[in-house]
């Protein structure tokens, strides 16, 4: 069940319309998106209110201060607190403006109560400086709704976040990863942030930092990429978090809705060993639902790695642009194919495709000979699902039969399933297609991945069939030219 407290009466303030006062091309330099009252009322009731009498809140890109003016609100229907001190960050002169005309009427009611503080300053630098030179008085509370962009290599808050240990790529997680920091045990943190960070290289390090310092109480999931921030038309699956600074992880639970009405919320407990897989050492968070759960459970079949079974998957080694004088629009004596994600439809190659702004082939020389592989049977996995596809992966069998060319190349667009650069075997390359585009393997990956790119290093969490059953999947399949859906999945699900 979602907390109680979610139900309290809240006054809905007159913060600025912001299509009005700050442009799209304005928000978008500022990575910032303002939190809509409904998720500002139902992350504020995620915390356990009865736990101090004295609060220090942290509200880090406080923007116009729907999180602590929400926080606020609720601390005043609680007659036990003696002092509650808000310290905002907010870079934006403009939205300090509002931010500290909401705060403030707090303090100016009762002073001895409320006492806010609004810092425009970096966020960033301020809390570096901080950690460093370790002077700096802990928060017991922090609530964030956190800037959403990339954080150039080469950039000074790259290098500031390096200086403590903090290696991320985007401000939303470098954000969080300072809160951790700032936080004393015992502390809790309600955040709102995409969930891009659950899985993938580059957040690998954020995760193992997160899963280290604080642990999760609470996970909720917009079901619906659209709808969060639908004023911003953000489509990023957003997720809420509750966190707890330190302590003994136990059963996490994991909340659901469709949009920020919370009109249609479900929830359950789900054990930690389901969130995060033992021996993960890519340290993936898993959101499964309920039903999903207990499918995933049910796979006991599926209990192998690529690496146990004897395949490898990588990433397409052509980079076209770093090729450019080598490609060729039409097949030549001396050209190779060269596949694109565009040469695969449902499920099957096509190649050479006229009209289209992509080369079919690439010159065989010794410049590009290192980017060929010889041509065989190969599974491959577009790296950017189509948001119209039901599938998040879609996998085609690169059958030999489609060109006489001994050489074969693949774009980097594409995730390549092979043996040491060679080919498969064909009943595997089959069996292994039909597997990856089956219902069970959607279900599991969607669990740890909110957004269209399938990366290789997603395909190789994944649990696998063995070897003898991918081939008796392939020499199933290959009798049948054209499976539905269904057909596949019962077939995948009569391997339990």
């Amino acid at each position: 069940m979602l907390p109680v407290s979610y139900n309290i009466e809240i006054v809905d303030y007159a913060f600025p319309n912001q299509e009005q006062v700050v442009n799209s091309s304005r928000r978008a330099e500022l990575g910032q998106y303002m939190t809509p009252h409904q998720i500002a009322r139902f992350m504020v009731s995620l915390f356990d209110h009865s736990k101090y009498a004295n609060i220090r809140l942290l509200d880090p890109g406080a923007g116009f201060g729907a999180l602590s003016t929400a926080f606020l609100e609720t601390c005043c229907s609680n007659e036990w607190m003696k002092k509650v001190e808000v310290v905002a960050y907010e870079i934006d002169p403009f939205f300090k403006v509002n931010l500290l005309k909401h705060l403030e009427k707090y303090s100016n009611i009762n002073s001895n109560l409320f006492s806010v503080n609004v810092i425009e300053k970096d966020f960033i630098e301020e809390s570096v400086n901080s950690i460093l030179s370790k002077k700096f008085k802990k928060f017991t509370h922090a609530i964030l709704n956190p800037p959403y962009k990339k954080i150039n290599s080469q950039s000074v808050h790259r290098q500031l976040l390096h200086n403590i240990g903090i290696e991320t790529v985007n401000l939303y997680t470098a954000f969080l990863a300072l809160t951790m920091h700032l936080v004393e045990d015992g502390g809790e943190i309600v955040a709102i942030i995409p969930r891009s960070f659950c899985n993938g290289s580059y957040y690998k390090s954020f995760r193992e930092d997160l899963l280290k310092k604080v642990s999760i109480k609470q996970i909720h999931l917009f079901n619906a990429r659209d709808k969060a921030f639908k004023d911003d038309s953000v489509l990023q699956e957003n997720i809420i978090m509750h966190l707890v600074k330190g302590g003994n992880q136990g059963d996490v639970l994991l909340s659901f809705s469709n949009d920020d009405s919370f009109s249609d919320c479900s929830s359950y407990q789900c054990p930690f060993e389901n969130i995060l897989n033992d021996n993960d050492e890519e340290f993936f968070i898993r959101i499964p639902s309920e039903k999903d759960l207990s499918s995933l459970i049910e796979s006991r079949s599926l209990k192998y790695t690529l690496a146990e079974i004897n395949i490898e998957v990588s990433t397409g080694p052509v980079v076209d642009f770093r090729l450019k004088e080598f490609l060729c629009f039409q097949s030549q004596s001396d050209t190779a194919p060269l596949l694109y994600p565009c040469h695969f439809e449902k499920n099957n190659i096509c190649w050479p495709k006229d009209n289209i702004k992509k080369p079919n082939a690439i010159k065989i020389t010794q410049e590009t000979e290192k980017w060929l592989w010889p041509n065989g049977f190969y599974v491959v996995v577009r790296r950017v699902s189509s948001k119209e596809e039901k599938r998040r992966i879609v996998a085609s069998v690169v059958n030999p039969g489609f060109s006489n060319s001994t050489k074969i190349a693949f774009e980097n667009h594409l995730n390549v399933f092979h043996f040491g650069k060679n080919e498969l075997d064909r009943d595997l390359a089959y069996g292994l297609a039909a597997f990856l585009n089956s219902s069970r393997v959607d279900t599991s990956f969607r669990s740890f991945n909110g957004h269209t790119q399938v990366n290789a290093t997603d395909l190789r969490s994944l649990k696998y069939p063995g070897r003898e059953q991918l081939f008796e999947i392939g020499n199933w399949v290959q009798n049948y030219s054209d499976l539905t859906q269904d057909e596949i999945d019962k077939k995948i699900e009569s391997l339990d």
